[in-house]
C-alpha cells in the first residue's frame, strides 16, 4: 500500500471541506486508514455507551454485596451521567484547544483506570464515586469522537457517518443490560459483577493502541477559551437540584430539600443569563446558546432529551422489577431486554438509511408513537404478571418499544448535527451529547425516585407485590414522554431528511 493511498500529504490545500474551521496536525486518514480510525472512534465509544447502562441490570446483586441503600442505587446510575454531562463541554472546549487525539487518548486511559477503580470498589459509597469520576473522564474522550468524524468525513459524507455513531449509541445503551446480566452470570475469575467494568480494561488497552496509530490529531482555528467559573456554577447547580430530589424521599422530604433545589434552578437561571451576556458581547461561552436558534438543533435537542430521560429511567425500573419484583435471576432479566436490542439494532438501520430519507421529521414522530403504544402493552402486561409469568408474555411490548427507539435514536442525531458549521462541530457536538447524559440523569433521578415512592407508599402489602405498579408508572410516564418527543418532533424543518448519498466504504 503506498502512501498515497492511504494519506494526505497537505490536508488544509487539498481537502478544505473536511477541516474547514480547524487545523489538522499532520495527514489526515484515507481510505482503509480512515475506516480503521472510525473504527477505532466506535470501539471507545461503544465501550462507554454500554458501560453506562451495564451497571442497571447488576444493581440487586449490588445491593446484595455492598448493602447499598435505594438512593445509593439510584447514584450508581445517575452519577456517571451527571459528572459525564458537567465535563463533556469543557472536554470539548480542551480537544479543541489542545488537540481531539491527545484528549481522546487521555480520556481513554482514565475511563480504563477508572473502570478498574469501579471493579475493585470496596463499598457503595466508594462505587459512586468512581462512577462520577469514571464520567467525567468519558466527557474528555467522547466529544473528540464526533469532532474527529466531522474533520475526517466530507460535508456531504456527514450525516450518514453521525447517522452511525448514533445508531450505535443507541444500540450500544440498550444491549448493556444484556451484556451487563451475561458477565454478571458468568462470573468471570469468581469476579461477579465486579466484570461488568473490569472487562474494560483489555478493551480500553486496545483501543489506546488503535488510537495511537489511526487516529487523526486536529484542534480548532479559534482558540476556545476555558470557563472554570461557568463549569463550577453549571456542576453546582445541576448538583443543587438532583442530590437532594434523589435523597429527598429517603430522608422525608425535609424543608433543607426544596431550599436546596430552588437554589439550584436560581444557579441555571444565572448561568443561562450569564452564557448569553458572553455571546453578546461577541466573546466565545462555555454553551453557545445562538446553536438553539437554529430550528434544527432546537428540535433534535427537544427530542433527545424526553427519548434518554424515558430510556435511562426506564432500564432502571425495569431490571428492578423483574429481580424484585418477579424474582427472576440476573441473567434471565438481562435476557429480557434482549428482543429490545434487536429491535432497535434492526430499526434504527431502517430509520437512518430508508425511512428517513424518504420522509425526513415524521420518522421521528412514528418512533415516538410507537414507543409510546410499547410502554402501554408493556403496563398492561406487567398489570395482570406474577412469579410465573413467562418471559414471552413480555416480547410483545419490548419489541414494540424498542421498534420505536430505534426509528428515534440514529436519525435524530443525524437531523439535529447534519447542518452544523464544522467551525462549531465541538460545542454542538459536546452540548448535544450534553443533553443527553444531562436527561439520563434527570430521568433516573425523577422516574426514579416515583419508582421507590410507589414501593414505599403501599405499608399493608409486601415489596414485593408493589414493584408491579410502580414499574406501571414508570411506563405511563414514559409513554407520555414519547407522545412529547412526537410532538416536539414537528418542529424540525419540513424537509428535515438525509442525504440519499452512501457513506464510502473506503475499500
Amino acid at each position: 500500500m503506498t502512501a498515497s493511498a492511504t494519506t494526505v500529504q497537505d490536508p488544509i490545500e487539498q481537502e478544505p471541506p473536511r477541516i474547514e474551521g480547524a487545523r489538522a496536525r499532520g495527514p489526515l486518514p484515507v481510505g482503509r486508514a480512515r475506516t480503521i480510525a472510525l473504527l477505532s472512534l466506535f470501539l471507545a465509544s461503544t465501550m462507554e455507551l454500554l458501560d453506562n447502562t451495564i451497571v442497571n441490570v447488576a444493581l440487586p446483586t449490588i445491593e446484595t454485596a455492598l448493602g447499598a441503600t435505594a438512593s445509593q442505587l439510584q447514584w450508581m446510575v445517575a452519577a456517571y451521567p451527571l459528572a459525564f454531562a458537567v465535563g463533556l463541554i469543557t472536554g470539548s472546549r480542551l480537544g479543541d484547544l489542545v488537540g481531539r487525539k491527545r484528549m481522546f487518548v487521555l480520556g481513554l486511559v482514565g475511563f480504563t483506570v477508572l473502570s478498574a477503580a469501579c471493579g475493585l470498589a470496596p463499598s457503595s459509597e466508594a462505587l459512586v464515586l468512581f462512577r462520577a469520576l469514571q464520567g467525567l473522564a468519558s466527557a474528555a474522550m467522547i466529544p473528540q469522537v464526533l469532532s474527529s468524524i466531522q474533520v475526517m468525513y466530507a460535508p456531504h459524507e456527514r450525516a450518514k457517518a453521525m447517522g452511525l455513531f448514533t445508531g450505535l449509541a443507541g444500540t450500544a445503551a440498550v444491549a448493556g443490560p444484556v451484556v451487563g446480566a451475561l458477565l454478571t452470570e458468568a462470573d468471570l475469575f469468581g469476579w461477579g459483577w465486579r466484570s461488568i467494568f473490569l472487562v474494560n480494561v483489555p478493551v480500553g488497552v486496545f483501543a489506546v493502541v488503535a488510537a495511537l496509530r489511526w487516529v487523526p490529531e486536529s484542534v480548532a482555528l479559534s482558540r476556545p477559551r476555558l470557563d472554570p467559573r461557568g463549569v463550577t456554577l453549571l456542576a453546582g447547580s445541576l448538583l443543587a437540584v438532583l442530590y437532594p430530589l434523589t435523597m429527598g424521599r429517603e430522608l422525608g422530604w425535609p424543608a433543607w430539600v426544596y431550599a436546596v433545589m430552588a437554589l439550584g434552578v436560581v444557579g441555571l437561571v444565572t448561568f443561562v443569563v450569564a452564557q448569553r451576556r458572553t455571546e453578546s458581547a461577541g466573546r466565545e461561552p462555555l454553551v453557545a446558546l445562538s446553536l438553539y436558534r437554529g430550528r434544527a438543533f432546537a428540535a433534535g435537542s427537544g427530542v433527545y432529551t424526553l427519548m434518554f430521560a424515558a430510556m435511562g429511567s426506564l432500564f432502571i425500573a425495569q431490571t428492578i422489577y423483574f429481580q424484585a419484583g418477579l424474582g427472576w435471576s440476573v441473567l434471565k432479566a438481562g435476557l429480557a431486554g434482549l428482543p429490545f436490542a434487536l429491535t432497535t439494532t434492526v430499526t434504527a438501520g431502517l430509520g437512518v438509511a430508508v425511512l428517513g430519507p424518504r420522509i425526513g421529521r415524521r420518522v421521528l414522530m412514528l418512533g415516538g408513537g410507537v414507543w409510546a403504544v410499547g410502554a402501554l402493552v408493556m403496563a398492561a402486561t406487567v398489570h395482570g404478571a406474577d412469579a410465573s409469568t413467562s418471559t414471552w408474555a413480555f416480547l410483545p411490548g419490548l419489541m414494540v418499544s424498542g421498534a420505536g427507539f430505534g426509528l428515534m435514536v440514529a436519525p435524530v442525531g443525524a437531523f439535529t448535527l447534519a447542518d452544523v458549521p464544522v467551525e462549531h462541530a465541538g460545542s454542538a457536538s459536546g452540548l448535544f451529547s450534553t443533553t443527553g447524559q444531562l436527561a439520563n440523569a434527570v430521568g433516573v433521578a425523577v422516574i426514579g425516585t416515583v419508582f421507590f415512592s410507589v414501593v414505599d407508599g403501599g405499608t399493608s402489602r409486601v415489596p414485593s407485590e408493589l414493584f408491579g405498579p410502580a414499574f406501571e408508572v414508570a411506563l405511563v410516564i414514559v409513554a407520555g414522554l414519547m407522545v412529547l418527543a412526537g410532538g416536539a418532533a414537528r418542529a424540525f424543518p419540513a424537509h428535515a431528511g438525509l442525504a440519499t448519498a452512501p457513506v464510502p466504504t473506503d475499500d
